[in-house]
Protein backbone atom coordinates (compact mmCIF):
# COMPACT_ATOMS: atom_id res chain seq x y z
CA UNK A 1 0.00 0.00 0.00
CA UNK A 2 1.07 3.80 -0.76
CA UNK A 3 1.71 6.04 2.26
CA UNK A 4 -1.80 7.48 2.04
CA UNK A 5 -4.06 4.63 0.79
CA UNK A 6 -6.57 5.03 3.58
CA UNK A 7 -6.38 8.89 3.05
CA UNK A 8 -10.51 8.65 2.91
CA UNK A 9 -11.13 6.88 5.57
CA UNK A 10 -11.83 7.35 9.19
CA UNK A 11 -12.36 5.26 12.61
CA UNK A 12 -14.94 6.41 14.61
CA UNK A 13 -14.78 5.78 18.39
CA UNK A 14 -17.07 6.96 20.90
CA UNK A 15 -15.51 7.08 24.81
CA UNK A 16 -17.19 7.66 28.07
CA UNK A 17 -14.59 7.28 31.31
CA UNK A 18 -12.74 4.43 29.29
CA UNK A 19 -9.16 6.24 28.72
CA UNK A 20 -7.43 2.35 29.56
CA UNK A 21 -9.65 0.52 26.67
CA UNK A 22 -9.38 3.05 24.32
CA UNK A 23 -5.76 2.72 24.56
CA UNK A 24 -5.65 -0.64 24.58
CA UNK A 25 -7.75 -0.68 21.39
CA UNK A 26 -6.39 2.27 19.55
CA UNK A 27 -2.87 0.30 20.03
CA UNK A 28 -4.15 -2.42 18.51
CA UNK A 29 -4.59 -1.19 14.92
CA UNK A 30 -1.59 -2.53 12.32
CA UNK A 31 -1.97 -0.93 8.98
CA UNK A 32 0.39 -0.19 6.58
CA UNK A 33 -0.61 3.25 5.89
CA UNK A 34 -1.18 6.20 8.41
CA UNK A 35 -5.09 5.37 10.27
CA UNK A 36 -6.69 8.60 11.14
CA UNK A 37 -9.29 8.84 14.29
CA UNK A 38 -11.70 10.82 16.01
CA UNK A 39 -12.69 9.76 19.03
CA UNK A 40 -16.12 11.58 20.38
CA UNK A 41 -15.42 12.30 23.84
CA UNK A 42 -19.18 11.84 25.67
CA UNK A 43 -18.70 13.75 28.63
CA UNK A 44 -16.13 11.86 30.11
CA UNK A 45 -14.66 13.02 33.48
CA UNK A 46 -11.92 13.92 33.40
CA UNK A 47 -12.02 14.07 29.90
CA UNK A 48 -10.13 11.31 27.38
CA UNK A 49 -6.91 12.31 26.67
CA UNK A 50 -5.67 11.42 22.70
CA UNK A 51 -2.58 8.54 23.20
CA UNK A 52 0.20 9.42 21.05
CA UNK A 53 0.55 6.46 18.59
CA UNK A 54 3.15 5.48 16.35
CA UNK A 55 1.00 5.99 12.21
CA UNK A 56 -1.86 7.64 14.10
CA UNK A 57 -3.44 10.75 13.60
CA UNK A 58 -5.90 11.26 16.66
CA UNK A 59 -8.59 14.12 16.90
CA UNK A 60 -10.76 14.82 19.98
CA UNK A 61 -14.33 15.65 19.46
CA UNK A 62 -15.53 16.89 23.21
CA UNK A 63 -19.57 16.86 23.91
CA UNK A 64 -20.79 17.83 27.22
CA UNK A 65 -22.80 16.46 29.32
CA UNK A 66 -23.28 13.26 28.67
CA UNK A 67 -25.80 12.54 26.25
CA UNK A 68 -25.50 9.12 25.17
CA UNK A 69 -23.69 6.81 22.09
CA UNK A 70 -26.37 7.77 19.73
CA UNK A 71 -25.57 11.45 19.80
CA UNK A 72 -22.16 10.95 20.07
CA UNK A 73 -22.06 8.87 17.08
CA UNK A 74 -24.13 11.51 14.44
CA UNK A 75 -21.82 13.97 16.28
CA UNK A 76 -18.95 12.12 14.88
CA UNK A 77 -20.50 11.48 11.62
CA UNK A 78 -21.28 14.97 11.06
CA UNK A 79 -17.80 15.90 11.35
CA UNK A 80 -16.13 13.07 9.24
CA UNK A 81 -18.61 13.53 6.16
CA UNK A 82 -18.07 17.61 6.37
CA UNK A 83 -14.06 16.48 6.28
CA UNK A 84 -14.61 14.64 3.27
CA UNK A 85 -13.87 10.81 4.58
CA UNK A 86 -15.66 8.86 2.31
CA UNK A 87 -15.56 5.63 4.74
CA UNK A 88 -16.15 5.48 8.43
CA UNK A 89 -14.52 2.05 10.38
CA UNK A 90 -16.17 2.05 13.63
CA UNK A 91 -15.00 0.23 16.59
CA UNK A 92 -14.84 0.90 20.74
CA UNK A 93 -12.90 1.22 23.01
CA UNK A 94 -12.08 -2.26 24.75
CA UNK A 95 -12.34 -4.33 21.35
CA UNK A 96 -9.29 -4.84 19.67
CA UNK A 97 -9.22 -5.22 15.43
CA UNK A 98 -7.06 -7.45 13.58
CA UNK A 99 -3.90 -6.44 11.18
CA UNK A 100 -4.89 -4.54 7.61
CA UNK A 101 -8.89 -4.58 8.94
CA UNK A 102 -9.19 -1.32 6.93
CA UNK A 103 -7.21 -2.12 4.42
CA UNK A 104 -9.11 -5.33 3.84
CA UNK A 105 -12.65 -3.36 4.15
CA UNK A 106 -11.61 -0.22 1.86
CA UNK A 107 -10.83 -2.27 -1.18
CA UNK A 108 -13.67 -4.73 -0.94
CA UNK A 109 -15.99 -1.28 -0.88
CA UNK A 110 -14.46 0.61 -3.16
CA UNK A 111 -15.27 -2.75 -5.65
CA UNK A 112 -18.48 -2.72 -4.88
CA UNK A 113 -20.00 0.35 -4.63
CA UNK A 114 -23.66 -0.72 -4.00
CA UNK A 115 -22.30 -2.08 -0.36
CA UNK A 116 -23.13 0.86 1.97
CA UNK A 117 -22.36 -1.32 4.88
CA UNK A 118 -19.40 -3.88 5.22
CA UNK A 119 -18.96 -6.14 8.39
CA UNK A 120 -17.10 -9.22 9.55
CA UNK A 121 -17.09 -11.49 11.99
CA UNK A 122 -16.11 -11.48 15.68
CA UNK A 123 -13.81 -13.46 18.29
CA UNK A 124 -15.74 -12.80 21.45
CA UNK A 125 -13.75 -12.41 24.65
CA UNK A 126 -13.86 -12.23 28.07
CA UNK A 127 -11.94 -8.73 29.47
CA UNK A 128 -9.39 -10.83 30.48
CA UNK A 129 -8.42 -12.18 26.90
CA UNK A 130 -10.23 -15.64 27.31
CA UNK A 131 -11.98 -17.07 23.83
CA UNK A 132 -15.66 -17.13 24.41
CA UNK A 133 -16.96 -18.22 21.17
CA UNK A 134 -17.17 -17.00 17.89
CA UNK A 135 -19.87 -14.45 16.16
CA UNK A 136 -20.62 -15.36 12.50
CA UNK A 137 -22.53 -13.53 10.31
CA UNK A 138 -24.40 -13.86 7.28
CA UNK A 139 -22.80 -13.04 3.86
CA UNK A 140 -24.65 -12.10 1.21
CA UNK A 141 -26.63 -9.12 0.88
CA UNK A 142 -30.06 -10.67 -0.05
CA UNK A 143 -28.88 -13.67 3.23
CA UNK A 144 -29.26 -10.20 5.15
CA UNK A 145 -32.04 -8.99 4.44
CA UNK A 146 -33.77 -12.58 4.67
CA UNK A 147 -32.18 -13.10 8.25
CA UNK A 148 -32.45 -9.19 9.16
CA UNK A 149 -34.85 -9.81 12.24
CA UNK A 150 -34.08 -13.57 12.76
CA UNK A 151 -30.85 -12.92 14.26
CA UNK A 152 -27.72 -10.71 14.54
CA UNK A 153 -26.43 -9.67 11.04
CA UNK A 154 -23.45 -7.28 12.01
CA UNK A 155 -21.13 -6.72 14.89
CA UNK A 156 -21.56 -2.92 14.73
CA UNK A 157 -17.85 -2.06 16.41
CA UNK A 158 -16.87 -4.34 13.01
CA UNK A 159 -18.28 -2.44 10.61
CA UNK A 160 -16.94 -0.04 7.80
CA UNK A 161 -19.56 2.61 6.18
CA UNK A 162 -19.68 4.61 3.08
CA UNK A 163 -20.08 7.60 4.60
CA UNK A 164 -22.22 9.11 2.07
CA UNK A 165 -25.01 5.90 2.52
CA UNK A 166 -24.94 7.15 6.24
CA UNK A 167 -26.01 10.80 5.07
CA UNK A 168 -28.74 9.52 2.73
CA UNK A 169 -30.00 7.43 5.64
CA UNK A 170 -30.26 10.01 8.00
CA UNK A 171 -27.20 9.24 10.23
CA UNK A 172 -27.65 7.87 13.54
CA UNK A 173 -30.34 8.69 15.79
CA UNK A 174 -31.75 8.24 18.96
CA UNK A 175 -35.84 7.28 17.94
CA UNK A 176 -34.75 3.70 18.99
CA UNK A 177 -32.15 3.73 21.97
CA UNK A 178 -29.98 1.05 22.24
CA UNK A 179 -30.48 -0.48 19.34
CA UNK A 180 -28.95 2.35 16.85
CA UNK A 181 -26.75 0.72 14.70
CA UNK A 182 -29.79 -1.86 13.46
CA UNK A 183 -32.05 0.98 13.03
CA UNK A 184 -29.43 2.38 10.76
CA UNK A 185 -28.67 -0.46 9.11
CA UNK A 186 -32.05 -0.75 8.08
CA UNK A 187 -32.15 2.63 6.89
CA UNK A 188 -28.89 1.78 4.92
CA UNK A 189 -30.75 -0.93 3.25
CA UNK A 190 -33.72 0.73 1.44
CA UNK A 191 -31.27 2.28 -1.07
CA UNK A 192 -27.79 0.24 -0.44
CA UNK A 193 -27.02 -3.37 0.13
CA UNK A 194 -25.08 -4.36 3.61
CA UNK A 195 -22.53 -7.31 3.57
CA UNK A 196 -20.08 -9.15 5.54
CA UNK A 197 -16.41 -10.34 5.26
CA UNK A 198 -16.01 -14.12 6.15
CA UNK A 199 -12.94 -13.50 7.88
CA UNK A 200 -12.48 -12.41 11.66
CA UNK A 201 -12.01 -8.85 11.58
CA UNK A 202 -12.28 -8.21 15.48
CA UNK A 203 -11.98 -9.23 19.07
CA UNK A 204 -15.28 -8.30 20.47
CA UNK A 205 -14.93 -7.85 24.67
CA UNK A 206 -17.67 -9.12 26.32
CA UNK A 207 -18.01 -6.73 29.07
CA UNK A 208 -21.16 -6.97 31.32
CA UNK A 209 -21.09 -3.17 31.57
CA UNK A 210 -21.56 -2.82 28.07
CA UNK A 211 -24.83 -1.36 26.47
CA UNK A 212 -26.10 -4.48 25.45
CA UNK A 213 -25.90 -5.41 29.41
CA UNK A 214 -27.35 -2.27 31.53
CA UNK A 215 -29.80 -1.45 28.39
CA UNK A 216 -30.70 -4.89 27.69
CA UNK A 217 -34.70 -3.80 27.90
CA UNK A 218 -34.54 -0.70 26.36
CA UNK A 219 -32.53 -2.31 23.46
CA UNK A 220 -35.16 -5.66 23.36
CA UNK A 221 -37.83 -3.05 23.11
CA UNK A 222 -36.69 -0.98 20.43
CA UNK A 223 -35.79 -4.10 18.37
CA UNK A 224 -39.63 -4.70 18.90
CA UNK A 225 -40.42 -1.69 17.50
CA UNK A 226 -38.25 -1.53 14.39
CA UNK A 227 -39.44 -5.26 14.24
CA UNK A 228 -42.96 -3.50 13.80
CA UNK A 229 -42.03 -0.52 11.71
CA UNK A 230 -40.36 -3.13 9.09
CA UNK A 231 -43.49 -5.45 8.80
CA UNK A 232 -42.52 -8.78 6.63
CA UNK A 233 -45.75 -11.11 7.13
CA UNK A 234 -44.14 -13.23 4.40
CA UNK A 235 -41.05 -13.44 5.39
CA UNK A 236 -41.02 -17.04 8.38
CA UNK A 237 -37.29 -15.42 9.41
CA UNK A 238 -39.42 -12.23 10.35
CA UNK A 239 -41.85 -13.96 12.64
CA UNK A 240 -39.06 -16.47 14.03
CA UNK A 241 -37.01 -13.36 15.20
CA UNK A 242 -39.95 -11.48 16.71
CA UNK A 243 -40.84 -14.93 18.95
CA UNK A 244 -37.12 -14.84 19.70
CA UNK A 245 -37.12 -10.93 20.77
CA UNK A 246 -40.26 -11.88 23.05
CA UNK A 247 -38.98 -14.38 24.50
CA UNK A 248 -35.80 -12.42 25.21
CA UNK A 249 -37.64 -9.92 26.93
CA UNK A 250 -38.75 -12.01 29.43
CA UNK A 251 -35.47 -14.71 29.65
CA UNK A 252 -32.90 -13.63 32.26
CA UNK A 253 -30.01 -12.39 31.05
CA UNK A 254 -28.10 -15.18 32.31
CA UNK A 255 -29.96 -17.80 31.08
CA UNK A 256 -29.58 -16.09 27.05
CA UNK A 257 -25.86 -15.53 27.49
CA UNK A 258 -25.75 -19.33 28.85
CA UNK A 259 -28.16 -20.61 25.63
CA UNK A 260 -25.90 -17.90 22.89
CA UNK A 261 -22.83 -19.57 24.07
CA UNK A 262 -23.76 -23.23 23.64
CA UNK A 263 -25.15 -22.27 20.44
CA UNK A 264 -22.42 -20.83 19.38
CA UNK A 265 -19.53 -22.91 20.89
CA UNK A 266 -21.64 -25.72 18.42
CA UNK A 267 -21.27 -23.90 15.69
CA UNK A 268 -17.53 -23.02 16.11
CA UNK A 269 -17.06 -26.79 16.32
CA UNK A 270 -19.82 -27.87 13.34
CA UNK A 271 -17.36 -25.61 11.09
CA UNK A 272 -13.61 -27.24 12.53
CA UNK A 273 -15.63 -30.64 11.37
CA UNK A 274 -16.06 -29.06 7.99
CA UNK A 275 -12.21 -28.09 7.57
CA UNK A 276 -12.59 -24.20 8.70
CA UNK A 277 -9.91 -24.69 11.61
CA UNK A 278 -10.00 -20.58 12.34
CA UNK A 279 -6.56 -20.53 13.16
CA UNK A 280 -7.04 -17.31 14.95
CA UNK A 281 -9.17 -17.91 17.64
CA UNK A 282 -6.81 -17.70 20.61
CA UNK A 283 -4.82 -14.93 19.43
CA UNK A 284 -3.73 -13.43 22.99
CA UNK A 285 -4.74 -9.90 23.74
CA UNK A 286 -1.89 -7.39 24.63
Amino acid sequence: MTHNALSDVAVLLPAYNCQEDLERTLASFAEQASVSVLIVDDGSTPPVAAPELPGMRIDVLRLTPNGGIERALAAGVEVLAARGVRYIARIDAGDLTVPARLETQRAWLEAHPRVGALGMRAQVVTRQGEPVFLLSVPTEPAQIRRLRFARNCFVHPAMMLRTEAVVAAGNYRARYRAAEDLDLFLRIMKTYDCANLPQTGLYYELNEGGISATRRRTQILSTLRLQLDYFEPGNPYYWAGLAKNLLHFVMPAGLQRGIKKRFYHSADRDSENHGDRRGDHHQPRP
